[in-house]
């Protein structure tokens, strides 16, 4: 039986056991440096603009209560009561949910190695915002310089930079094309600025926290004032605010918002746990879980408040080019005095003219404008749409460098987290030797994690960080999310460990009825839907991928490719393996335990 004695109790350790943090400010910093990452600055306002703008914000609360603060105090309490990493954790609830924390160390691998990835593209743009005209506001000169390159011109500026310059992509995954050497040289920076930050556990990159979770606060607010003041800003803030109501009804509107919250929190990434552990026993726990999903879910409506004044005034610049584009030719196509056609009177004179000479209106290609389309394009790569908007502002270079300084600080504050679910369950789990110190542990992770990362900077390594971003972060964290909950609920006993007694311990005093509910019922029941929901859309859905292909019919829109059939292999060990650990390790564990009970009796009558 698989199942802990409910009087099974644990010592209160002792302040010598592990490190502690300085104060309270330095775990939540890190704890909100930990769940605030990249994504928030341009996945949650794009998910926004998928699914009806503020309508997306209603499930997104509620499931925020009900899904991912649960699940939340779940791990801060198991990590504080206990005192161990992700690893550790689990045996001691249980030694056949050991497999738990290995999973949670393997996905904080995998996530942190592209993860990673995205923060050396950062640096790469960032060092070169450092000179003016920024890099990407003009296409270059072909070989016989008598044009532009046609690649640059087909497409635009900071599409070409971003595809062509940084990452010299490939039209194919097969097509690995050699390493890409900028990539690489920022990828040993950007692992060797994680390892000496990290480089002594929380003791280093408790300090560093101070700057990487708030630096990112400071530079949004300058950003939104900025924003603001940019001419059509509020198109982008009122299309962001305006709900469509009709969204509430499609069931992949919850499903996203569910995922979202799921990952906002980088919750079953071993790393809040380990971060817990470090508290005092009688810490609070209840209470941080609460700040910590206040905070997460106003800085993602924060941060998308920001886009979206860039998106207003991204669009509403393209809005205003159209229309100039369609006046130019609205004048010399009817030959008409240079100002009897104006912004404010375009909509009249085009219907006029379209009344009486449609054949020649039609003749002269005129492009539909249309505000709310340029606005529901999507925040798209936040290298491409915040470079964009960043070429058509005063001072770019200063704004640019600010920007990537802010997406910098998102970056290392997260990998912090993603390194300590690593680190600690090997130490756990004993794989290297006990003397070894806390420097030589981080710096071999770093160093074999840099190696790995090479196949990110390859020609093809686009589409590879995209395959790691589809796959390592989906199905495996909702399966072990699903897990802990049934693990501490229903295997550990909730009268015990999370809501009873231990957080009585830890706190002085017992939960209420809500959170009892939602781990017992609620947040178990809506990430079970939400896995079973997103492996049937999988399942129906043809495995395809987006690809730079100046050779494409419709280019510069990104073609839609089917992946070869050997990736299949890959995406089992990027969400299979991380998955089927724990049952594997539980099973295997099952088969060693009653082996040697069957050896035992044998080994002693051989003794007599």
């Amino acid at each position: 039986m698989l199942i802990i004695s409910p009087h099974f109790d644990f010592p209160e350790p002792s302040n010598g056991d592990r490190p502690k943090w300085d104060n309270k400010a330095q775990y939540i910093l890190t704890c909100v440096g930990f769940c605030v990452g990249i994504g928030n600055v341009w996945r949650f306002p794009y998910l926004c603009q998928t699914h009806g703008g503020g309508a997306f914000l209603i499930p997104y609360i509620i499931l925020l209560v009900l899904e991912g603060l649960p699940l939340l105090l779940l791990e801060f309490g198991i990590g504080q009561r206990l005192r161990k990493g992700s690893v550790g954790v689990w045996r001691a609830i249980n030694p056949y949910l050991t497999g738990v924390g290995i999973a949670s160390m393997l996905v904080s691998l995998l996530i942190g190695l592209y993860y990673n990835t995205l923060i050396a593209w950062i640096m790469w743009y960032l060092f070169n915002s450092f000179q003016g005209p920024l890099p990407w506001t003009q296409c270059p000169l072909n070989d016989n310089r008598t044009g532009f390159i046609s690649e640059c011109q087909q497409s635009s500026t900071v599409d070409y930079y971003f595809y062509r310059v940084t990452l010299n992509a490939s039209a194919s995954i097969t097509d690995s094309g050699g390493l890409q050497w900028p990539i690489v040289i920022c990828l040993l920076a950007a692992w060797t600025v994680i390892c000496i930050c990290y480089i002594r556990g929380i003791s280093t990159s408790g300090k560093a926290v101070y700057v990487t979770a708030l630096l990112p606060y400071v530079v949004l607010a300058i950003f939104l004032i900025r924003g603001l003041t940019l001419k059509g800003a509020m198109n982008g803030v009122k299309y962001l605010f305006t709900p469509d109501v009709d969204e509430l009804m499609n069931p992949t509107t919850w499903l996203d918002a569910g995922a979202q919250v799921f990952y906002a929190f980088s919750l079953a990434w071993g790393g809040l746990i380990s971060f817990s552990s470090y508290n005092p026993v009688h810490n609070n726990c209840m209470q941080d879980a609460v700040i910590l999903t206040i905070i997460t879910g106003l800085t993602s409506i924060y941060a998308a408040t920001v886009t979206y004044t860039v998106i207003g005034f991204r669009a509403t610049d393209k809005y205003d080019t159209c229309i100039s584009e369609n006046i130019r030719m609205l004048l010399n196509g009817f030959e008409l005095p240079e100002d009897s056609i104006t912004a404010s009177n375009y909509n009249a004179a085009l219907h006029h003219l379209n009344s009486s000479n449609p054949d020649t209106v039609f003749g002269l290609d005129i492009k539909t404008c249309d505000m709310q389309k340029l606005l529901s394009e999507g925040t798209g790569l936040a290298f491409i749409v915040f470079t964009e908007a960043i070429t058509k502002m005063p001072g770019s270079p200063a704004w640019s460098v600010l920007f990537f300084i802010m997406l910098l600080c998102l970056g290392l504050s997260t990998l912090f987290g993603n390194i300590e679910g690593v680190v600690v369950p090997l130490k756990d789990l004993n794989l290297f030797p006990k003397k070894w110190p806390q420097e030589a542990l981080t710096g071999v992770t770093c160093l074999v994690s840099f190696i790995i990362c090479l196949l990110f900077a390859q020609q093809s390594g686009l589409y590879w960080v995209t395959l790691f971003d589809n796959f390592a972060g989906s199905i495996p964290l909702l399966t072990i999310g699903l897990t802990e909950m049934i693990a501490v609920v229903y295997i550990y006993g909730i009268d015990r460990l999370v809501f009873n007694e231990d957080i009585k311990f830890m706190i002085g005093k017992k939960p209420c009825i809500f959170w009892q509910i939602s781990l017992r019922f609620t947040s178990p029941l809506i990430l079970l839907v939400i896995l079973v929901f997103y492996l049937v859309t999988q399942a129906q859905q043809e495995l395809t991928y987006l690809v730079w292909d100046p050779d494409y019919d419709e280019f510069p829109t990104l073609a839609s490719v089917p992946y070869p059939s050997w990736i299949n292999v890959v995406i089992f060990v990027l969400a299979g393996i991380p998955s089927l650990v724990v049952p594997v390790y539980a099973l295997c564990r099952l088969v060693f335990v009653r082996c040697k009970k069957k050896m035992k009796p044998e080994k002693d009558i051989n003794q007599i």
